[in-house]
């Protein structure tokens, strides 16, 4: 069993108005070589839009904790959002894919995914959840990969300041 942690807790919500003379574009991730596959995957497994579980508030709360962030989430993409099957920090349990960091990150099932400062990664750096709630400067995410291959979604972190991950983290 994994310990219950207690990061910091201010809850961001990703609903709040854009400014009308300002409206920020994403940069949506292409789709991963075996999409077709990859949903069938994330359909079988039967977590989205599932009750949140203790199992995944534990390793979300662990997350946070250990990489100093606001945010952490289990997040699952599907076709056209990223799901929250576990979210620290965040009001809300989804957000269109096509602004969707963790669909960036999924592409690449072997690796982690950063992005130091979003303020100077053009994928990232007009994406509303950048210029907007909950303003978005840091991410790291490690995809969450089937025996088969597959990536479904992530666990991710997500800061409001730009940072770099120490060789511990």
């Amino acid at each position: 069993m994994l310990p219950r942690c207690s990061p910091r807790r201010t809850v961001f919500d990703v609903t709040s108005s854009r400014t009308p003379h300002a409206v920020a574009e994403a940069v949506p991730a292409p789709l991963a070589p075996d999409e077709p596959a990859r949903l069938s995957a994330l359909f079988a497994t039967g977590l989205l839009d599932s009750e949140p579980e203790a199992l995944f508030d534990n390793i979300t709360g662990l997350a946070s904790t250990i990489l100093g962030t606001p945010i952490s989430l289990v997040s699952l993409v599907d076709a056209d959002r990223q799901w929250f099957k576990s979210a620290v920090g965040l009001a809300v349990r989804q957000t269109p894919r096509d602004q969707a960091f963790c669909a960036h990150a999924i592409l690449r099932p072997d690796q982690p995914f950063i992005v130091e400062d979003t303020f100077t990664d053009q994928r990232f750096a007009t994406n509303p959840l950048v210029t907007g709630a909950p303003h978005i400067r840091f991410y790291a995410g490690v995809p969450l990969v089937t025996q088969d291959g597959h990536a479904l979604g992530t666990l991710c972190v997500i800061d409001q300041e730009p940072r770099q991950l120490s060789p511990e983290q």
